[in-house]
């Protein structure tokens, strides 16, 4: 089966084609990183117009760079939800206007089930049952797969998404857009024991996340210290990251003793943070998991991941009807 996914849940406009929902023929992303870095975070209504604008040449590009003509394709998958109203329109409208035209069998994807089917894309994909742990600019949860399609909510931000504080962090310290790469360029320069950030602990022991209180903390911290010199905003970098890393991975941790599934899925955005790779790399030799991390190019925002969870959707029998329409707040499993 050869499947075009579609992905325009937020900034990125993408394409990609798969066949047999592991072959990536080809993958084109176009990133409005530029766009919105002025104003230090996503803009809507700038990323909605930027995705009418370059939608039909990504496309273009990903079909000519797969060499598969309209006629050959067996499926079309786009992005949903959870995302960006706005954008996960101009993606939804495309994707049944080719479906209509062609003929051609159509499913919506979850963004976040797209995160997870990444994993799926290397060499080393998991087993069911797995964990996974999504962690990205809008999202941070920890899901249990126990089969395709079926997933359990095990725990969830309560306010910010990790990619959230990393881009707030980076706009207070004054470093730019997108923060999470420029996060990291910095904090190599400093060191992650210089301040002590306090880890949000529920009083519920539920194992859900929390980096707003992070975030007020750095916040604080550099309003005390009045202008901060550039090692002062390497070691608030370094301390800041290495805090959201520990939070992460002491969840995920958790998760797998309490369940006793022995395999985890990191993915998102921000799971192409190098330390959180390595701790959590490290916590799976000490405590005995498996760990399936995807490429940093699989783990941001893509079109193969939505057109690998589209192929299981599709073969399973899944249609959608021209009817469909963005569900901006879709959740992935209760």
């Amino acid at each position: 089966m050869i499947v075009l996914g579609i992905e325009t849940s937020c900034d990125e406009t993408a394409a990609a084609v798969l066949a047999d929902g592991r072959r990536v023929l080809s993958s084109v992303v176009a990133s409005q990183d530029a766009v919105h870095a002025p104003y230090g975070g996503v803009v809507p209504e700038l990323a909605s117009r930027r995705h009418l604008e370059v939608m039909v040449p990504v496309i273009e590009k990903a079909m000519g760079d797969a060499g598969v003509p309209l006629h050959d394709l067996d499926g079309i998958a786009v992005t949903q939800g959870p995302g960006l109203v706005g954008s996960l329109l101009v993606g939804c409208s495309v994707a049944k206007a080719m479906a209509y035209a062609r003929r051609l069998p159509l499913v919506g994807v979850n963004h976040l089930e797209g995160h997870v089917y990444a994993a799926f894309l290397t060499d080393d994909p998991p087993e069911y049952p797995f964990l996974a742990l999504v962690v990205s600019g809008g999202h941070t949860a920890l899901y249990q797969a126990t089969a395709p399609r079926q997933y359990a909510l095990l725990g969830q931000t309560r306010d910010d998404a990790a990619g959230e504080a990393f881009d707030k962090v980076a706009k207070l310290l004054l470093l730019g857009f997108p923060g999470g790469p420029i996060i990291q360029r910095v904090a190599e320069r400093g060191d992650p024991r210089a301040i002590v950030f306090p880890l949000a602990q529920m009083t519920d022991q539920a194992p859900d996340f929390s980096f707003s209180g992070l975030k007020t903390s750095v916040a604080l911290h550099v309003k005390r210290r009045g202008p901060l010199g550039e090692s002062d905003v390497a070691d608030v970098a370094a301390s800041f990251q290495a805090a959201v890393v520990k939070m992460l991975v002491r969840k995920t941790v958790k998760a797998v003793l309490h369940t006793g599934v022995k395999r985890v899925v990191l993915s998102g955005g921000v799971a192409a943070n190098g330390p959180l790779r390595a701790a959590l790399a490290a916590s799976a030799i000490e405590h005995g998991f498996h760990l399936h991390v995807p490429p940093p190019r699989l783990c941001t925002d893509n079109a193969a991941m939505i057109a690998a969870a589209g192929t299981v959707r599709l073969e399973a029998g899944e249609r959608a009807d021209l009817a469909m329409n963005a569900i901006p707040d879709w959740a992935l499993a209760a």
